[in-house]
């Protein structure tokens, strides 16, 4: 132990004696180790965390299996099959997707987050109730009653904290619900929400819309494939009942971690094995550091040998003095690593599940902590060992004969030290080319045209629950008047309610043409669903072809349908659709049945689903003539989404805007205000992240590289400085001697960008999912990354090829 403390003692006395030494080494570290911290932050909050719930790993969701992949969505008649299914499956419980939002009214209205839920929900997530209890199966059963639960959050902000709230009434929506129970501040809601309502789904429902989500746990003893057995022969039980059952599917469950997560996972694999390359290359750096600093203090080495000091002894100081300088890089790195991430969150939030809003949820654990100290252990035992075995095993007679300047002379010597810089230069390429391609994606989702224009196009959204907004009436009422009002407004052209903006989703629901027969298929087919007020398409400048829907096209008037181009495309190729007639929604269940809608108009294609997603085929209606029963779904499911372009900034007309808009609706709040523009930028939300991360990580590789490559031909131009006095006094011109300086860098940066290159066509594949409007072998990249890599190789170099043709013959003679 004497022998280790000693060790570190003279560790520390040589890292302070080399300060530049010191700095250099523990900076590289510090951005390699930092980068990994940052990311394994992330890792570990999305991927390693338990969920926090009781006995996370056997709650599952349900699934729709099919031929074309699986998703989680619910319809009641499959949740009224799921939680018959006791035998494998208990605490089977229904929750919204996401919530429509509640309106607390009241002396100040506040818009707040709720879901509906069955009974099961509290116990099958554990929701700690910490004053009176959760709804009972009476009162999540049809007509059951108006109830709430409410959060540690609302009870404290309203409420002030009131043990006695229990049975007093909140408002929403202007009706009074019963507050039976609120639920412990550690209760993790996901989705988020301040208040649950009772779903109240009805057990003899033929409602086949998927509108919420259904998760169970696993009873005891029962394996996920035990499950899937059972599910699979439950689904064939189903399809003898509901025609319009898919006889490819089936019914499954998976871990509820695995759902929450999957679209997560590959990225953030994929940023966490690019960190590791700018670790890799760090380490490159440092051993690279350690070599020259190792072949200066051969004499010392071999003096200590002479001394008796054995070739372990010398191995683990100089081990001690590497892993010195990669805890201190490690500390620094997870300082510089948190702080990083949280500053990048809260500029770009990515969209990542789990990470809580602006990355709340990331916090430092004991996990990070081990990976820490884990990789900063690593990284020097890694950059330490191959210096210090070479300096272990000196020639005393030759070593001690030798100048210090000689020690380590000649490309035998530096081979080492070559391979080293030449794997750097084939990382930073491999890395570089990665953030290219990306870059490209980023600049292609720029440049797709949405098919509308959002510019100076402002947009906000109300919810409508309560009774009075049940009836399709109520609706279509409420957006007259409102848009009147808003349209009152100068500066002001055209306001317009939907339920759905583009880039955030909708509905999707099947349909017949009429006259068409469709065979053994229950429907011609399935498309999107949206319905909108008029004044939609000119609000966002969407091309038109037929006519628009107008204030006449009432619940009492004739139905009609516009549809987009890749509709009419599909299935009117040689044909107008225009004056042809569909029926919408048949077989879905009640609130869905209406007659046939004429096909008024086509519009322009919008990509509804995202820019990097082609626009699927889409049904548009009119707000008024939406069948009462899916106008009260709608209300459950999500709230009603107004847009208003304005003659300039739309901001300067938010207060007048809100303020029409609360007196037309009777005191509603509005929520989430945004520009357009800002609906656009959030659907790329996850793809600019990886961007930029992987931006980061090439350009502090592309630096490590040309460190790398510099220090190696200064090192080389240092001890070769007789060599080239003599070169110089036999006749060599500076040029001559600058070129030949120069051949020998830029021939190991070749050889580096050609492994690169072969390197970068494997393992593009891996992010070939994240690409848009650029191919993983895109010739653009390939030539411009390898340019730019040598080009930044060559002013490395050329530095110190400058310096060593600039020496004086005479000098560089007498150098011993």
């Amino acid at each position: 132990m004497s022998d280790f403390f000693g060790d570190l003692r003279y560790s520390f006395r040589m890292l302070i004696a080399n300060p530049a030494f010191t700095i250099t080494a523990i900076a590289a570290l510090a951005l390699g180790i930092g980068a990994n911290t940052a990311i394994f932050t992330v890792v570990n909050t999305v991927l390693l965390k338990p969920l926090g719930y009781p006995d996370p790993d056997r709650i599952v969701q349900l699934m729709n299996i099919t031929p074309d992949g699986n998703w989680p969505g619910s319809s009641p008649t499959k949740f009224n099959n799921w939680r018959t299914q006791t035998s494998v499956l208990q605490d089977v419980a229904a929750y919204d997707f996401g919530g429509p939002g509640f309106n607390l009214t009241g002396t100040v209205p506040e818009q707040i987050h709720g879901l509906h839920v069955s009974e099961a929900y509290f116990r099958l997530f554990g929701a700690p109730v910490i004053l009176g209890r959760t709804f009972t199966p009476q009162e999540d059963s049809p007509n059951g009653g108006k109830v709430v639960v409410i959060s540690y959050g609302l009870w404290q902000r309203k409420f002030g904290g009131n043990p006695n709230v229990i049975g007093t009434a909140v408002s929403l929506g202007n009706e009074p619900y019963t507050i039976l129970g609120v639920v412990g501040r550690q209760f993790p809601s996901d989705p988020p929400a301040d208040i649950w309502l009772p779903f109240q789904i009805d057990p003899n429902s033929t409602n086949q819309g998927h509108y919420f989500m259904t998760a169970a746990r696993l009873k005891p003893g029962i394996s996920l494939a035990q499950a899937n057995a059972q599910l699979k022969l439950a689904y064939n039980e189903f399809r003898r009942r509901w025609t319009l059952a898919d006889p490819k599917a089936s019914f499954g469950v998976e871990p509820l971690r695995d759902i929450i997560v999957a679209d997560a996972r590959s990225s953030l694999f994929v940023l966490l094995g690019a960190v590791g390359f700018v670790l890799l290359i760090a380490c490159a750096n440092v051993a690279n550091l350690l070599l020259v600093r190792a072949t200066g203090r051969k004499r010392e080495f071999a003096i200590r040998a002479a001394m008796g000091a054995g070739r372990l002894r010398i191995v683990r100081q100089l081990l001690t003095e590497s892993i010195v300088l990669s805890l201190t890089g490690g500390i620094l790195g997870l300082i510089l690593g948190y702080a990083g991430l949280r500053a990048l969150l809260a500029v770009s939030p990515a969209d990542l599940p789990r990470v809580g809003e602006n990355g709340a949820a990331v916090s430092l654990d004991w996990r990070i902590l081990l990976f820490t100290l884990g990789v900063s252990l690593l990284t020097g035992i890694l950059f330490g060992l191959f210096p210090a075995i070479g300096a272990s095993r000196p020639d005393l007679n030759t070593t001690l004969k030798e100048s210090s300047n000689r020690s380590g002379t000649g490309f035998r010597q530096t081979i080492g030290r070559s391979l080293l810089v030449v794997s750097e230069v084939s990382l930073a390429l491999v890395l570089l080319v990665g953030a290219a391609l990306l870059i490209r994606t980023f600049i292609a989702l720029r440049h797709v045209n949405p098919g509308f224009d959002p510019r100076n196009v402002l947009t906000m959204e109300m919810s409508l629950n309560g009774d009075r907004f049940q009836k399709t009436a109520a609706v279509a009422q409420l957006s007259f008047e409102a848009r009147q009002r808003i349209n009152a407004i100068p500066g002001v052209e055209i306001s317009s309610s939907t339920c759905c903006l583009p880039l955030e989703g909708g509905f999707g629901l099947p349909f017949d043409i009429v006259g068409r027969p469709h065979g053994k298929d229950p429907n011609t087919g399935d498309a999107g669903w949206i319905n909108m007020s008029p004044g939609y398409f000119a609000a966002f400048h969407i091309p038109l072809r037929g006519r628009d829907f107008t204030d006449q096209d009432t619940g009492a008037a004739p139905g009609v349908v516009i549809i987009n181009e890749s509709l009419a495309k599909k299935y009117w190729p040689k044909e107008s659709p225009i004056g042809q007639q569909i029926i919408i929604g048949k077989g879905v269940g009640p609130q869905f049945e209406e007659g046939p809608r004429q096909i008024i108009g086509i519009a322009s294609d919008i990509h509804d689903g995202g820019l990097n997603r082609d626009p699927r085929p889409l049904m548009m209606v009119p707000q008024a003539q939406v069948t009462d029963g899916m106008t009260a779904l709608n209300a459950g499911i999500g709230p009603v989404a107004w847009l208003v372009r304005t003659r300039g900034e739309p901001h300067q007309y938010i207060a007048s805007i809100t303020e029409q808009l609360r007196q037309a609706s009777g005191g509603f709040p509005v929520a989430r205000v945004r520009p357009m523009t800002e609906v656009v930028v959030s659907s790329t939300a996850r793809e600019d992240f990886n961007m930029l991360l992987l931006t980061i990580f090439g350009a502090s590789a592309l630096v490590l590289a040309a460190i790398g490559i510099y220090g190696l031909m200064a090192y080389t131009v240092q001890q070769r400085t007789q060599e080239m006095g003599i070169r110089m006094a036999l006749g060599a011109d500076r040029s001559r001697i600058r070129g030949l300086i120069v051949w020998h860098g830029m021939r190991l940066a070749i050889v580096g960008v050609a492994i690169g290159i072969a390197a970068a066509f494997g393992l593009t594949r891996f992010i070939a999912s994240f690409l848009f409007g650029v191919k993983t072998w895109d010739p653009m990249v390939f030539v411009t990354v390898p340019v730019i890599l040598s080009a930044v190789a060559l002013l490395a170099v050329w530095m110190p090829a400058t310096r060593a043709s600039r020496l004086d013959p005479q000098k560089a003679l007498r150098i011993e």
